[in-house]
């Protein structure tokens, strides 16, 4: 009988936590989706949008976002192929991609500054611009943080399923974060 409870308590399921992962995307989805409608919302009752041009930070950034889903996605394949070294190799890519999207949307904000866009103003929708990049980033250093368990965890010598999970959510998780940017940045283009 205690053989067996030592057995249940080293069984791994990681089926709940993926459930946690999936039901954050779901929420943040609800929550961005609520932003987007006030912005439309709002832009309609007072018959504008936020007036600007996004700087190209903007843009830049969305391009590193998705290289950095194809560096996942080739970290993920490496690690199903059982290649340690191919997986870390993209997971580092991904991470500084991560980081240089930060410093984008950093330079982003500079430039909504530089031209008159202040965070507080009398324009709803131009606020709601730092408000859902703002939140996003929070998203991206969540993601970040994925990326980093992952590595650490390619270096240790943990069981293979455990390994697979850590990949497999992180890659939940950042993929989601790059669809949401891309909308988002789509969205902000389309209603100027």
């Amino acid at each position: 009988m205690v053989h067996t409870l030592q057995q249940q308590e080293f069984k791994f399921d990681a089926k709940p936590k993926k459930f946690v992962v999936w039901l954050f995307v779901v929420s943040s989805t609800i929550m961005f989706g609520g932003w987007t409608s006030y912005y439309i919302v709002f832009a309609a009752s007072k018959g504008k949008g936020h007036g600007l041009v996004l700087p190209d930070a903007f843009m830049y950034s969305t391009a590193v976002l998705v290289v950095s889903s194809v560096t996942l996605f080739l970290a993920s394949r490496a690690l199903r192929n059982g290649n340690k070294k191919s997986q870390q190799l993209f997971l580092w890519i991904t991470f500084a991609l991560g980081l240089i999207f930060a410093y984008l949307q950093f330079q982003g904000w500079t430039g909504l500054y530089r031209s008159g866009a202040v965070l507080i103003n009398n324009n709803a929708a131009i606020s709601l611009i730092y408000v859902v990049s703002g939140f996003h980033l929070l998203h991206i250093f969540a993601g970040i943080c994925f990326i980093l368990n992952t590595l650490i965890g390619s270096y240790k010598e943990i069981p293979t399923e455990k390994a697979v999970y850590r990949q497999e959510i992180t890659s939940i998780f950042w993929h989601f974060i790059d669809i949401l940017w891309i909308y988002l940045y789509v969205f902000l283009l389309l209603n100027s």
